[in-house]
């Protein structure tokens, strides 16, 4: 049903699959719109537990904004503008899931795909593939994604640096740096992404949500402020159904039959 992605639902997975291997994986406007479109259908879907975004080929996960359709698309400097705010849009698309986003990084991630790529809650990479933010050699600078990289290096000044000199650096330093979770071979990647994705599905998809996005809201809270919200969310926790159920199953020892409320 889309142009430039491919969906694929499996034991709890959705799959979004950006499909541009001739343009490597490039986002252009009418992925954006698709993007958009399947990630609110996967968020509403009650079969998807998790939802897992990859690129196709083995070249690259996304080389970023693909400039000459997004350039073409807009017909004046206030058109553009409204084109990179609609990408912005995205991340905090993202952000608000009520699912988690598992990213498969099969390639290269570059400049806004890497920026894409951290914006998934967890990131497995194969170890070959590379990554950076080369816009300043075009004359630009990765201003919407900066974002969503502060938030998750532990290295802000191997951040700049990169961004500084459009250096690209390998999967091992992309997870010294915080940015990736898992570095593997290529040959393991689908059984790591995989393993993950059934540890996630296994759980109830109710406390999910609800641990997911109290992550995120508190992540940007004063300490205090956030200690207070993160007690009545652990309040509302404790009331929902799938407690009393997980609990059952721990002590009855078996598995828990969630019932995601």
């Amino acid at each position: 049903m889309y142009q430039t992605i491919v969906t694929e639902e499996r034991a709890g997975v959705g799959t979004i699959t950006l499909s541009r291997e001739e343009r490597r994986n490039a986002i252009s406007p009418t992925m954006l719109d698709e993007l958009f479109d399947c990630l609110r259908r996967y968020d509403e879907d009650p079969s998807v537990i998790v939802i897992m975004l990859t690129g196709a080929g083995s070249k690259s996960f996304c080389s970023g904004a693909d400039l000459g359709e997004s350039m073409a698309a807009a017909a004046g400097l206030l058109d553009r503008h409204e084109e990179q705010r609609r990408f912005g849009e995205l991340f905090k698309l993202i952000r608000d899931l009520r699912k988690p986003l598992l990213g498969r990084i099969n390639g290269h991630a570059l400049g806004g795909g890497l920026g894409l790529a951290c914006a998934c809650d967890i990131v497995i990479a194969a170890e070959d593939c590379r990554f950076g933010t080369p816009e300043i050699n075009v004359g630009l600078f990765p201003y919407v994604i900066m974002a969503t990289l502060h938030r998750f290096t532990a290295a802000p000044k191997r951040l700049l640096e990169m961004m500084l000199t459009g250096d690209r650096i390998d999967a091992i330093e992309a997870q010294r740096l915080g940015l990736v979770n898992h570095v593997v071979p290529r040959e393991e990647l689908d059984t790591k992404v995989d393993e993950v994705a059934a540890k996630i599905t296994s759980k109830s998809p109710a406390i999910l949500r609800l641990g997911r996005r109290a992550f995120y809201t508190s992540r940007d809270m004063e300490y205090e402020k956030a200690l207070e919200y993160l007690a009545s969310v652990l309040a509302v926790n404790t009331m929902a159904e799938d407690v009393a159920e997980g609990i059952a199953a721990f002590l009855e020892k078996r598995s828990a039959q969630w019932k995601g409320k």
